[in-house]
């Protein structure tokens, strides 16, 4: 008898971790069909685990959504400006990259109030953003017309410097857990590049990781051992794959046109996914937490 109670237990504990392990890697959608516009992008979570997606319900917002789908206007961007990437640092201000007024955007989190933190009008189009311990902001800026792209450097008081104006359509990007690489991706090109940074927040060479054969990039973050998540624009997938260029995995996200990803949730290992498809935002569950929100949690 003590046998078939301790070969139950066993089995009933290897089912109970399959099932648990089932649930990794699947995409189920957090909020409606057509909660936001085609222009849903840039979702970035803050410490209590709310997710920030630009254009919700309509161009020139950002919204704020709950862990259980809720969703509401957080603020409406002044004059022509509309939002793509967001980060959001340790006191829980908001960086937004304006894409059509050429700046980054500073939000405080209490008095909702919008200031602008950097403008450069030599920028393409401030796309997605990539924010450094230091508090260093680096900005993707590509060009689609002509698919080209360049890449800038935000220090904490706003001053801007251009860093690469040679590449192809700089778009998704982050830093590693060492803070000492900027992976960079190219969408029409479809490469992801590495630089390494310098003592002054500058770059170095640059160095291929891994060139795909088809299909587009998106927004790209990176989790608390380095590997990468991309979103791939037209595959409707996300990718993890390693520093060095292995895939690891690949999920399929419930819509063709996945335009970003942020990690978030009680433990940093919920991924959320701007999908443009049904223009909603998507969730799915990983091993590991994202290093943003691991950052957002260490002390200070």
């Amino acid at each position: 008898m003590r046998k078939l109670i301790l070969l139950f237990t066993v089995v009933a504990f290897s089912f109970a971790e399959e099932k648990t392990a089932e649930k990794l890697w699947v995409a189920t959608p957090l909020t409606e069909k057509k909660a936001f516009t085609e222009g849903i992008e840039g979702p970035c979570c803050d410490a209590e685990g709310n997710i920030y997606v630009v254009n919700f319900a309509k161009q020139q917002t950002i919204g704020k959504t709950k862990l259980d789908g809720k969703s509401e206007v957080f603020v409406t961007l002044p004059n022509k400006s509309i939002g793509n990437g967001i980060v959001i640092d340790k006191e829980g201000y908001l960086y937004v990259a304006d894409y059509t007024e050429h700046n980054i955007l500073k939000i405080d989190p209490k008095t909702k109030k919008i200031t602008v933190h950097a403008h450069e009008p030599k920028m393409n189009q401030p796309n997605d953003l990539a924010l450094a311990a230091n508090g260093t902001i680096y900005a993707s800026d590509p060009n689609w017309k002509e698919g080209t792209g360049q890449l800038w450097m935000i220090d904490p008081k706003g001053k801007v410097t251009k860093l690469a104006s040679d590449m192809g359509t700089t778009n998704g990007l982050d830093i590693s857990p060492d803070g000492k690489t900027l992976y960079v991706n190219e969408s029409v090109q479809r490469n992801v590049w590495a630089f390494p940074i310098k003592e002054d927040g500058t770059l170095g060479e640059k160095k291929l990781v891994k060139k795909f054969e088809d299909h587009g990039f998106d927004g790209m973050r990176i989790d608390v051992d380095g590997n990468l998540y991309i979103t791939r624009y037209g595959k409707g997938t996300v990718v993890k794959m390693t520093p060095k260029g292995e895939i690891l995995k690949e999920i399929d996200v419930l819509g063709t046109r996945p335009s970003n990803i942020c990690f978030g949730g009680p433990d940093g290992k919920t991924a959320y996914v701007t999908e443009v498809d049904h223009q909603r935002l998507v969730q799915f569950r990983v091993d590991r937490p994202g290093l943003a929100w691991h950052r957002l949690h260490e002390k200070k």
